[in-house]
């Protein structure tokens, strides 16, 4: 199963995130699928390759809870059809 989650990056005490497409069971700084986007929560800015993101979504793609707000917050979700929009999260025991 693939998730679009943040890779950290950037120096000590003034981290940066790359969203990326990760296979479910690498680790956070593991080798990803592809870099689909980019995030400076200090600056507040985000770079998002729309129709890589949109790509993986389709195909089944989880995104994570902070980069499913990012991608909120871009509206991303609004260019894909009703029926996609929902994503089944698996809670932990």
């Amino acid at each position: 199963m693939v998730k679009l989650r943040l890779k950290r990056c950037g120096r000590k005490q003034r981290a940066v995130y790359r969203i990326v497409a990760i296979d479910v069971r690498s680790r956070r700084e593991g080798r990803d699928l592809r870099n689909v986007g980019f995030y400076d929560p200090i600056k507040n800015q985000s770079y998002l390759n729309v129709p890589a993101i949109l790509y993986f979504l389709e195909k089944g793609a989880q995104p994570t809870g902070t980069v499913r707000d990012i991608l909120k917050r871009a509206e991303v979700f609004k260019e894909l059809g009703p029926n996609q929009t929902k994503f089944d999260f698996k809670l932990r025991k």
